[in-house]
């Protein structure tokens, strides 16, 4: 049995929450596949629980795009577009260049600087090795990051609920610069401009990254 839809042990957990993330992580490790069928008493027998966490998760996952909801007919896991994708890097290019940009210009501790800056190098080693997966990984924990570290309340929120939507889509990410030389270039560029303090120029850098300058 996967783990992700195995029986839940709900001690200590908010039920409805622990039903979202399972299944969202199934469907993102491939164990609830594209296009599958999702019957909310055959889910809930599996994982031990009520119908009703499920269908609340269901619903949440509808919201996220992980799931889609034909009434009367079917549920079933949402089948990936590129349309989609694209509109969601586009969003994520524009989230990081926003969040870099309060951090720069605002100010932050020590230690968030220093956390940013191994988040970058990560991605600088990743685009030198020209490995996308590593750094799609790097480039979406550098984003967390400084998420979390700017504390603006509605982008948390907005990462919080679209997290999965988010997850998926970054595993058929490609870099939009496919030479590694000046792809790795504009990483150190970034780099250089966490350093200094300079938003702008740091906005500037991670919207040429992902193609929208």
């Amino acid at each position: 049995m996967s783990p992700s839809l195995s029986r839940l042990d709900p001690t200590g957990t908010v039920l409805g929450d622990e039903v979202y993330r399972r299944l969202g992580e199934a469907i993102l490790g491939g164990e609830l596949a594209p296009g599958e069928r999702l019957r909310d008493h055959d889910l809930a027998e599996r994982l031990g629980v009520s119908r009703t966490p499920v269908r609340e998760a269901l619903q949440r996952l509808e919201v996220s795009g992980l799931v889609e909801v034909i009434p009367h007919r079917y549920t079933r896991v949402s089948i990936p577009n590129d349309k989609a994708q694209a509109d969601t890097f586009a969003l994520i290019a524009y989230l990081m260049g926003n969040v870099v940009h309060i951090l720069c210009t605002t100010g932050c501790s020590p230690d968030v600087v220093t956390d940013a800056l191994d988040d970058a190098d990560d991605m600088i080693a990743a685009s030198r090795a020209d490995d996308h997966r590593a750094l799609a990984v790097s480039s979406f924990a550098f984003f967390e990051q400084l998420t979390r570290a700017a504390g603006n309340i509605a982008i948390l929120r907005f990462m919080q609920a679209s997290e999965f939507a988010l997850r998926r889509h970054l595993q058929r990410w490609q870099p939009c610069i496919d030479d590694p030389v000046a792809r790795t270039g504009l990483y150190i560029d970034l780099r250089e401009a966490i350093v200094t303090h300079d938003g702008t120029r740091a906005e500037a850098v991670l919207r040429r990254l992902h193609g929208l300058a």
